[in-house]
């Protein structure tokens, strides 16, 4: 017995979806790039880490001596400072307000050279305290 029209039209399709099929297959073998050098590609990675097809720009050598690890260091400043005695009681202390950064500092009358009052300007030497910063070493300016 024979087959149907419709058989034979349904194997016609099949064979033909198998070459298509085929012929694709060496299509992707032919323009495989799997297994090529980085090099042949021309693909560079950017800033971000995100692969591109441009160059990355030229910049500027680093000297590696200049690179400094850790915290910035701290610029030395000056050690003896001058001020204008603000406040003086009679009790023994006082605040001088200090002229570079018009902060009060504290004093007491045993850290004087020389007996003071009021509106004298003098310089000192700042410590820290367990309240705060207090001058020592204060001698009159004059």
């Amino acid at each position: 017995m024979g087959d149907s029209f419709s058989k034979k039209e349904n194997f016609k399709k099949k064979v033909q979806k198998q070459k298509e099929k085929a012929q694709r297959r060496e299509e992707r073998k032919a323009n495989n790039n799997k297994g090529k050098d980085l090099d042949d590609m021309l693909v560079y990675v950017d800033e971000y880490g995100r692969l591109t097809s441009t160059p990355p720009e030229k910049r500027a050598e680093v000297n590696l001596k200049e690179i400094q690890l850790g915290a910035a260091p701290i610029a030395e400043e000056d050690i003896r400072k001058t001020g204008i005695v603000t406040f003086f009681s009679e009790k023994g202390y006082g605040f001088i307000t200090e002229n570079n950064t018009k902060e009060n500092v504290f004093f007491h009358t045993n850290n004087c050279a020389e007996p003071i009052k009021k509106g004298n300007k003098v310089s000192f030497e700042k410590e820290k305290s367990a309240k705060g910063f207090a001058a020592v070493n204060i001698q009159l300016v004059k």
